[in-house]
Formats: structure tokens, sequence, C-alpha cells
């Protein structure tokens, strides 16, 4: 169902029952679809690692100390 802006917030209640009854309910301006109204729900998306293995390496110093010549052009601009 395509609902101008006005009736949308005229009727915003109505047309949350309508949703939560599996309709689907589009709002527009001028003619135009603008926003789909759409049901909530929670969903966690479980996380695994390991999609990029073997595809990245990582140096053993990646987190050692910069060295002091870089570390002066980050900062030298805090004096």
């Amino acid at each position: 169902m395509l609902v101008n802006i006005h009736d949308a917030k005229t009727n915003f209640s109505k047309l949350i029952n309508q949703v939560l009854k599996g309709e689907d309910i589009i709002i527009a301006r001028d003619g135009k679809p603008l926003v789909r109204l759409v049901v909530y729900s929670e969903t966690i998306n479980e996380r695994h690692g390991g999609q990029l293995k073997g595809l990245i390496e990582i140096s053993d110093d990646f987190d050692a100390p910069l060295p002091d010549d870089l570390l002066t052009k980050f900062y030298q601009d805090e004096k």
C-alpha cells in the first residue's frame, strides 16, 4: 500500500497495525516512494572469524614502537 506522508502522520497507529498483520506499507512524497514500514526484528548475526585467513599477512613487529624520526613527523605540530 502506498500512503502519502500526511496520511501516514494522521493514521500512523493504523498503519503500524497493518504492518504487524503482514501488509507492506510504503510512505511517499508527491507520489514518489520514500520509506517502507517494516516489522522490527532483533536479529543477532553470529560473528565468525577467519574469513581472510591466508589472505593477509601481519609482520611480527606490527605493534612495535615507531622510530623516533617518524614519531617526530606525527607530533611536530604539537610544540
